[in-house]
Order: structure tokens, then C-alpha cells, then sequence
């Protein structure tokens, strides 16, 4: 499947190094560098932290196409009904080497 059937839709990206990036698909290239519109990162605590995890607004914001693991489309009904900040997980972990 095509970038194109993402575009204007809400996408969750998967970096290299593990970051949650989820967005609006504002634009892409043949080297899948994206640009993301009302972009937040959510960053998922460890079960062990005492601190909840967070939704971090970037808004306007470019992935390069090198940093890109994943591009999922997300299920926005789906999403809405998800507290993030009750969201606990282990970290990803990186791809680069």
C-alpha cells in the first residue's frame, strides 16, 4: 500500500529509535521523509515509574525517511477511548546498530 492512502489521515510512526510519534500525514517523498501535522509523541513510562505517561505536543513536524520504522494508520474511534496517561509498557528499543 501506498503513502498516498495515508495522507490527511491520522498515522502512528515508529522511529529507529523507538519513539511513538502519532500525527496527521501531511506530506511525503519517495524517501519517506513525512511531515506530520498536529503531532504529538507519546511517551509510554515503565510499569516500575511512579510517573504517568504523557502525550508530548510537537505540532508541525518532519521524520526523516532514515528514521522511519513504521507508518500504521491509526483507528481514531479506537485511540479516543485510550487514556494514555494509564498507558505502562516496556520501551521499544532501537533498530539502528
Amino acid at each position: 500500500m501506498s503513502l498516498n492512502n495515508y495522507v490527511d489521515k491520522k498515522v502512528c510512526i515508529i522511529t529507529t529509535d523507538g519513539r511513538n510519534l502519532v500525527g496527521i500525514l501531511s506530506a511525503h517523498d519517495y524517501t519517506t521523509n513525512l511531515v506530520l501535522r498536529n503531532t504529538v509523541e507519546r511517551v509510554i513510562r515503565n510499569p516500575d515509574e511512579g510517573e504517568p505517561s504523557a502525550e508530548v505536543p510537537l505540532g508541525l513536524y518532519i521524520v526523516r525517511g532514515e528514521n522511519v520504522c513504521l507508518v500504521g494508520l491509526v483507528d481514531e474511534p479506537l485511540d479516543a477511548s485510550i487514556n494514555w496517561t494509564e498507558v505502562k509498557g516496556e520501551a521499544i528499543g532501537t533498530t539502528k546498530h
